[in-house]
């Protein structure tokens, strides 16, 4: 039965519902409408019938699939309307009123096929015939909601860039009849290596945010921190789900790697959401169950014989994990498994990392002579955390002119909140 509520408490739940749902119930009306574009529309005008007809009849019992009915209903209709005018319209609208709207069995049926809605979209958004770049911007944006902005700065562009460069996919998929389907086994594998790009970067974009912003995203000016802080959590279920779906070293070491890092979120920000170094981390607060599930994936991972990037990150990861404090880290190892991941990925980011792992086995001093080539690579200028290291690194050996002048060029590039106010710290630290 319908629950009325009040206004407010209403437009909270729809919010919550969005936040929340949203991109499940846009994946399944991709697969009912076959049309990215359509699909949109139709989840804004599902959402604005909840906004004017709920405070009359209340919430429906099941919401979700009350937006994904509405929304094809409201499909469908805009479609008989604009069918003689819309070069597919009959084609579709032949296609999508295939079974009977109002038939509840069929509707109950169609849920089954929910769950698997998110990963046909994933592999649509993530088909070869689409550039690596596109595969990535379009899978963010679609079925992970972000906005172009949190995509440009994942991937160092600009918001324009990245809006044409998801225009182009769309159109890409509509012109070469991409299939709304996952991959049968035989052709997963070759799939994967995107699709693990799309969770991680995902994973990063929730794993910023601090849990003090978290628990303060309960309005809607504050909705983007609980969007953010849902997406860690997101990208953990999406790599469950691929791991279900086939086996495979790297999912496996995705999982791994998420979990693990994941098992630090509570320890790495004060109340405040001041960022907290890995050195610096009160571990009793890590999540032992998480870390627990990521080591058991590692040892699967590695025992595989066929040990990708993630799996090599994933180690990494549960060497910290296993250490009692700091002081114990075995810095060696972790060294030796980035000199193997730079081997599989010689990727600036990876040769900092590992620099850094470096400084740690012989001393800021040896890591700065390293530093030049790091420097001067034009993919990294507008890496804060390269110009952070290097400050780092000047910090400990006691030249604070050369480290404030460091972490004011990092202090420039920053755009997370926890991580401007670390540098901010530092500067005023050595200024003092």
């Amino acid at each position: 039965m319908p629950i009325l509520q009040s206004a407010t408490a209403l437009a909270a739940q729809i919010e919550q519902l969005y936040q929340q749902h949203s991109r499940q119930v846009l994946a399944t009306l991709i697969r009912l409408l076959g049309d990215f574009d359509r699909a949109e529309d139709a989840l804004q005008e599902a959402f604005s019938a909840a906004l004017a007809q709920w405070p009359q009849t209340g919430v429906p019992a099941s919401p979700v699939p009350w937006l994904v009915s509405t929304g094809r209903f409201k499909a469908i209709d805009k479609l008989r309307q604009q069918q003689r005018f819309v070069s597919d319209g009959e084609t579709v609208l032949a296609q999508i009123e295939t079974e009977d709207a109002d038939d509840s069995f069929a509707l109950q049926m169609d849920q089954q096929q929910w769950p698997d809605d998110y990963l046909r979209l994933v592999f649509t958004c993530c088909h070869p015939a689409l550039s690596l770049e596109a595969q990535l911007a379009l899978t963010l944006r679609e079925v992970c909601g972000l906005t172009t902005e949190q995509i440009a700065r994942a991937f160092l562009q600009t918001p324009s860039t990245i809006a044409q460069r998801i225009v182009r996919a769309k159109q890409k998929i509509k012109a070469a009849a991409i299939p709304y389907q996952v991959p049968p086994p035989q052709q997963l594998s070759p799939r994967l290596q995107a699709v693990h790009k799309v969770i991680y970067l995902l994973f990063n974009e929730g794993y910023s945010v601090p849990a003090s912003q978290i628990k303060a995203a309960d309005t809607l000016s504050q909705t983007d921190g609980m969007q953010q802080a849902d997406l860690a959590q997101q990208a953990i279920d999406l790599a469950r789900q691929l791991l279900v779906l086939q086996f495979d070293t790297e999912s496996c070491g995705l999982l791994a790697l998420l979990l693990l890092q994941h098992a630090r979120q509570q320890a790495r920000f004060t109340a405040q959401g001041e960022l907290i170094l890995l050195a610096e981390q009160q571990r009793q607060h890590w999540d032992q169950a998480l870390i627990t599930e990521g080591i058991r994936h590692v040892e699967t991972a590695l025992a595989s014989g066929r040990i990708g990037p993630y799996a090599i990150q994933a180690a990494i990861a549960a060497v910290h994990s296993e250490s009692t404090d700091s002081a114990s880290t075995d810095w060696p190892q972790i060294y030796a498994l980035y000199q193997l991941l730079f081997r599989l990925e010689p990727t600036p980011v990876v040769a900092l990392n590992q620099l850094v792992a470096f400084s740690m086995c012989h001393g800021p001093a040896a890591a700065l002579l390293q530093l030049p080539p790091l420097l001067a690579d034009e993919s990294l200028a507008q890496y804060h955390l390269l110009f952070a290291v290097a400050a780092d690194f000047h910090r400990q050996l006691g030249q604070n002119t050369e480290a404030i002048d460091f972490y004011r060029r990092a202090l420039t590039l920053a755009v997370n909140n926890a991580d401007q106010q670390f540098l901010q710290q530092r500067l005023t630290e050595l200024s003092s």
